[in-house]
């Protein structure tokens, strides 16, 4: 007889897996990018919302008042990145309408190559899919140890220091996103299969250049992850990627003319 596990049950599974036998240098680093390393509390709360969390919503965080937050790029609009992964393209269309500092950000490191050549250094598929995780610079290294990938974050030339945006997530029906923490409102950008969305560790404002493919609706998720796009094309390439599998190379095809304070 084959055992039926709830899908809230099931997803506890799943990350409790994750954290016990993921990339080990992913749960110790400041600015590891893993969306498996809050998933478990995310997932607890979505189960036990409140209404006095659900209210803290609309006490959004000024993005004025975020250090450095004007000096980030940012996507007014939307664009359209193709990456190529084994000769194949995924094209992904980028949200800036929606979560402009975190697509004008991605839409920067592609302009400037960043993600041309590193690897997807974590795929998880079993015990059921889940994602597709890459955009480590220190994974072009192919020289650069296992347990230190999912560790590393663009470094800026100008400043020398990783670059790091705050979280960014805007609940349906608001005006503008909510930044530097998660929500327990439905976001207008949801994990559903295909969505492209920032890892980060359990600091909110920790993302940098790691993203991940979400390979099925994975809705625990939602509030607590920047998504800022998703595949419109080439899922099936996707569903493809294997651990190690490399980038060839990302380009903006359409929108450049929508990203501001973007950097060569």
């Amino acid at each position: 007889m084959r055992l039926k596990i709830p899908q809230f049950l099931l997803a506890l599974v799943i990350v409790g897996g994750l954290m016990l036998g993921g990339c080990s240098g992913q749960q110790s680093a400041s600015n590891n990018a893993s969306p498996s390393s809050n998933a478990t509390s995310a997932a607890t709360e979505a189960s036990t919302k409140t209404t006095t969390e659900a209210s803290s919503v609309s006490q959004n965080t000024n993005s004025e008042s975020i250090p450095g937050m004007k000096d980030l790029p940012r996507l007014e609009g939307k664009a359209t990145v193709v990456m190529t992964v084994k000769g194949s393209p995924i094209t992904i269309e980028v949200d800036g309408t929606n979560a402009p500092i975190t697509a004008g950000n991605f839409v920067d490191l592609v302009q400037r190559g960043v993600y041309d050549g590193l690897s997807f250094h974590r795929v998880v598929r079993q015990p059921q899919p889940f994602v597709a995780q890459g955009g480590d610079p220190k994974s072009k290294d192919p020289k650069t140890p296992a347990q230190l990938l999912g560790t590393g974050g663009f470094v800026d030339p100008k400043t020398g220091t990783e670059r790091s945006i705050p979280l960014e997530i805007k609940p349906k029906g608001a005006q503008q996103p909510v930044y530097s923490k998660t929500i327990t409102e439905t976001p207008v950008l949801t994990h559903k299969l295909g969505a492209v969305a920032m890892a980060r560790s359990q600091q909110p404002d920790s993302a940098s250049s790691q993203f991940y493919f979400a390979l099925a609706d994975l809705a625990f998720l939602d509030g607590n992850y920047a998504v800022f796009g998703n595949v419109t094309q080439g899922m099936d390439v996707v569903n493809k990627i294997q651990q190690g599998d490399r980038i060839d190379s990302a380009k903006v095809t359409q929108g450049t003319e929508n990203l501001k304070n973007g950097g060569k």
